[in-house]
């Protein structure tokens, strides 16, 4: 309406289709149709109109036109301010618009009902004027409803008044009722098509978000081809030229301790790679599962430099740890959070710091912060980033060239450490500044009231005479695998029982008694969340022995683990720590379950 009443009228703002909006587009397609009408009809009034006897009034009337046009352009004006693009305010000014020329038209009436001999054709002429304000409101049903009547009623009393124009009056009153009912049939119309226009308004942007998501997938995966192509070529070449002079192939001399240590370094960056591509696949499909339990940031902090420091002294680096007075001394709270996600980002930021800081120091420094938050900060002396380089640093797949030249690695590892921290309701932030060096800090929630059960979270150290032998149970169908699986808690010191499917190994678990049970996930016959629900209805002690589902990353595979009872899930491929920090975690559990069953007897 306010397109209708004020030409030059802003575009409506830009966003849903909502009705109001597709009413004042209507309405500002009827905009031609009613400068014509009204370009028309106003010559005839002024004929008309000169034939009044009161002069002084017919002035007054079109002084009220002129009043009505002065604040029709002063509202075009207005419509140009940002604030006049409030879909609810521009109603208001839009119903307040078109009583402005329903006035006009009680104006008309009254006038024409003095205006002697011509009254008839005048008050005709205002119901035609009427009629028309009432159809160029039909577009908002609010304004037909309200300034419709309003516009009418002059005209119809003023012919119903005297009895020599009742019958006008009647045809009128006709003319009147007819054009309302049209014009709710135009409404009804309008109102339509505008929800239909809504509708594919929403299945467009609804294809533009499928259209962005399907293009990010498609980059996503170009991405981890080209990146897996080039690590896992590199990686891989390393390996085998080591392994064929293992081999004597070629005529080749037996590997040096340096040679070995390399190719072990490039198989230890290979799988870093892939398990950074695997979290991160999964993170970015919302299957990422948490299991968020309170844990001692400081004990972990520790343990993570502590292993780190060989490396970092090996350049020449200083690595410290700094803590908190008021965390140092603490007898309880603790961070609340994934513990096995958390060391993965901490790992990533100790080991991005020791890999690119050169010379001078880093110091790893855990403080309190308000509202219940803790920091951990990462802090390091190495060639530090610009403002642009840091933001392309937290991209997928994009490494700094300026700093990454020869560093291996797929660029993926804080892009997925801030996806973790934002999961586990926490924030990853970076201060840098190029030759000064840069500052990580993870902030996490922090409970002043939790618990920290006492549960090893470092990996354990094989050789350590504290640490009891265990007989594991190994149910794995893929021989390498088993085979690598034997070696790492072989090194370990426990002792290794293997078997070739999960049949075998329930079949086992009854007639031996195991410290713990290691199951594959998928194996043929029984598979892993199958053999775990069978020994878990076993009778005796063995259906409470802890069980570690090792599986090939997925996280509907994990959940039917986890719900078929068993304690944790290992993804492969598997590393020393991971499964020394698995076996510590369940042998700690399997101790507490064992105490709380005596307490019980």
């Amino acid at each position: 309406m306010l397109r209708l009443l004020f030409p030059g009228a802003a575009a409506p703002a830009r966003g849903g289709p909502t009705m109001a909006i597709q009413a004042l587009e209507a309405q500002r397609a009827l905009l031609p149709y009613a400068l014509i009408f009204f370009g028309v009809s106003l010559p005839i009034y002024v004929w008309a109109g000169s034939f009044a006897e009161d002069a002084t009034w017919m002035a007054a009337t079109f002084a009220v036109f002129a009043i009505n046009w002065g604040a029709f352009y002063a509202v075009t004006g207005w419509l140009r301010r940002p604030q006049a693009q409030d879909p609810a305010l521009r109603a208001r000014v839009q119903i307040l618009g078109a009583l402005l020329w329903a006035g006009a038209v009680a104006q008309i009436a009254a006038f024409a009902d003095g205006a002697g001999v011509v009254r008839e054709p005048l008050l005709m002429l205002s119901t035609a004027a009427a009629v028309a304000v009432t159809f160029f409101t039909a577009p908002n049903l609010t304004g037909l409803l309200i300034v419709g009547p309003i516009a009418c009623a002059g005209p119809l009393w003023a012919l119903f008044s005297r009895p020599q124009t009742s019958d006008a009056g009647v045809l009128a009153f006709g003319a009147v009722a007819l054009s309302m009912a049209l014009c709710l049939v135009v409404n009804r119309t309008l109102r339509g098509q505008a929800a239909m226009a809504a509708e594919r308004e929403a299945l467009i942007a609804e294809r533009a978000v499928s259209l962005e998501r399907a293009q990010k997938v498609a980059r996503s995966k170009s991405d981890i081809v080209a990146t897996l192509s080039h690590e896992i070529r590199n990686g891989l070449n390393g390996v085998t030229h080591v392994l064929a002079a293992a081999a004597g192939q070629g005529g080749r001399a037996a590997p040096s301790r340096e040679q070995l240590n390399a190719a072990l370094t490039a198989a230890n960056e290979l799988v870093a790679v892939l398990n950074a591509t695997l979290d991160s696949e999964t993170a970015e499909q919302g299957r990422l599962m948490l299991d968020s339990q309170p844990f001692d940031p400081v004990r972990l902090t520790r343990d993570l430099v502590l292993l780190s420091r060989p490396h970092a002294s090996a350049k020449g680096v200083e690595l410290t740890l700094h803590v908190d007075a008021e965390l140092e001394n603490r007898t309880s709270g603790a961070v609340v959070a994934d513990v096995t996600r958390v060391r993965q980002v901490l790992s990533n930021l100790i080991g991005n710091a020791v890999k690119y800081t050169v010379r001078g120091r880093i110091e790893a420094r855990i403080e309190r912060r308000g509202d219940g938050r803790i920091a951990i900060e990462i802090a390091d002396t190495g060639p530090g980033l610009t403002p642009e380089e840091l933001e392309q640093a937290f991209e997928p797949f994009r490494r700094i060239e300026r700093t990454g030249a020869g560093v291996p690695g797929a660029g993926l590892g804080l892009s997925l450490s801030r996806h973790l921290t934002d999961l586990m309701g926490g924030r990853l932030d970076c201060r840098s500044a190029p030759g000064v060096g840069s500052c990580f800090t993870v902030d996490l929630p922090f409970d002043d009231g939790a618990f920290c059960e006492g549960i090893e979270v470092g990996p354990a150290i094989s050789g350590d005479p504290a640490k009891r032998q265990l007989r594991v149970l190994v149910a794995e169908d893929d021989a390498l695998n088993a085979a690598m699986l034997r070696a790492i808690l072989e090194q370990l010191g426990h002792k290794v029982v293997h078997a070739q499917n999960g049949r075998r190994a329930v079949d086992l678990a009854k007639l031996a008694d195991f410290d713990l049970m290691m199951l594959d996930g998928r194996m043929p016959g029984l598979d892993g969340p199958a053999a775990a629900a069978a020994i878990r209805a076993l009778d005796g002690p063995v259906a409470n022995t802890p069980i570690i589902a090792v599986i090939g990353g997925d996280a509907d595979e994990a959940r039917e683990c986890l719900d078929a009872g068993v304690d944790a899930v290992l993804r492969k491929p598997v590393t020393v720590a991971g499964v020394a920090r698995a076996v510590a975690d369940a042998a700690a559990r399997g101790r507490m379950d064992a105490e709380a069953a005596r307490s019980v007897a």
